[in-house]
């Protein structure tokens, strides 16, 4: 379908590139932008995944002082920190690495706000980790879109984080186990909480299509908001790889990124324009709903909580 503008906000890089890897360049990260641009992004926000804080410092810098001099202020406004503050356990951590996780923390959100000099416009935190509230409340009053994922929620833990300030779900239906209770776990709680606007992933590999449907029937199109979670494996051939430290990672011809020796997806190959596509393929929504998951209800966001002027 057309690009009306779509807006990206969760991607990890591309082309080998990883936005958080400690070494990353001034270089490297223009690289990844202008294919993202070129790709079909109008708008993204670079995703930085759990690392140690001063792989945050020196690679917000990086990656600020190349939007700053490229005059890229409106199409990067910000960086999604898809962590620290995640659940540490085997599933909900995925493929971050949880030697690196931190409690949430007020305290912590601040840290993070002054060290990346304030370039930040969405956290995703654990909801069931002790200190989450607190963590989002602060995300909110530092004008910072709080989303929750990664984690083992329960509808308890996603309500105290919706009354302290969360407004989006990271990813639905991905960051949990593979092997989950039937009735008791982080996807049904997600759904059924109304007031959180769930991120989804419609790449054919993370989500399979009666999910999707589920998840958009249960939502409303008000309350989806399509991302790519496109990972430095973006732009990479089929093959397998050493990749964000899973030596065996393998690319499907399908597109597929996943490790096959734990079987978790490692993020996605797609652009935001190609998950749009797949999206418009499985005709679950007409042309004006699929603008209003694509690009309208993640504007909304940037500009009534973060302040972004696009």
């Amino acid at each position: 379908m057309r690009n009306p503008g779509w807006i990206e906000l969760q991607t990890n890089g591309a082309l080998g590139i990883n936005f958080s890897a400690p070494d990353l360049t001034e270089e490297q990260f223009l690289k990844v932008a202008e294919w993202l641009f070129e790709m079909g992004s109008t708008v993204f926000l670079p995703t930085l995944i759990t690392h140690p804080l001063a792989d945050y410092r020196r690679n917000a810098a990086i990656i600020r002082k190349v939007v700053q001099s490229h005059g890229w202020e409106k199409q990067i406004p910000g960086l999604h920190l898809e962590g620290p503050m995640l659940c540490p356990q085997e599933g909900a951590i995925g493929a971050h690495q949880s030697k690196w996780v931190q409690p949430p923390s007020a305290k912590l959100v601040r840290e993070l706000y002054d060290m990346t000099d304030g370039f930040i416009c969405m956290l995703t935190i654990a909801a069931n980790e002790p200190g989450a509230p607190e963590a989002i409340a602060e995300a909110r009053r530092l004008h910072i879109i709080p989303s929750v994922g990664h984690h083992l929620a329960t509808s308890e833990d996603l309500a105290r984080a919706v009354e302290a300030g969360a407004l989006t779900l990271t990813h639905l239906g991905n960051g949990c186990p593979n092997l989950i209770h039937r009735h008791h776990n982080p996807v049904l709680s997600g759904l059924a909480e109304d007031r959180l606007t769930a991120m989804i992933i419609t790449d054919g590999s993370h989500l399979p299509p009666e999910l999707i449907k589920v998840i958009i029937r249960t939502k409303g199109v008000d309350r989806i908001i399509v991302t790519s979670d496109g990972c430095l494996a973006s732009g990479l051939k089929p093959g397998t790889y050493n990749l964000m430290g899973h030596e065996g990672a393998v690319i499907e011809p399908s597109g597929k990124f996943w490790y096959p020796p734990k079987g978790f997806l490692i993020g996605s190959t797609l652009t935001i324009a190609q998950c749009m596509d797949y999206l418009e393929s499985l005709w679950l929504l007409t042309e004006e709903q699929l603008v209003q998951v694509g690009r309208d209800n993640p504007l909304r966001l940037l500009r009534d909580i973060c302040g972004c002027d696009l």
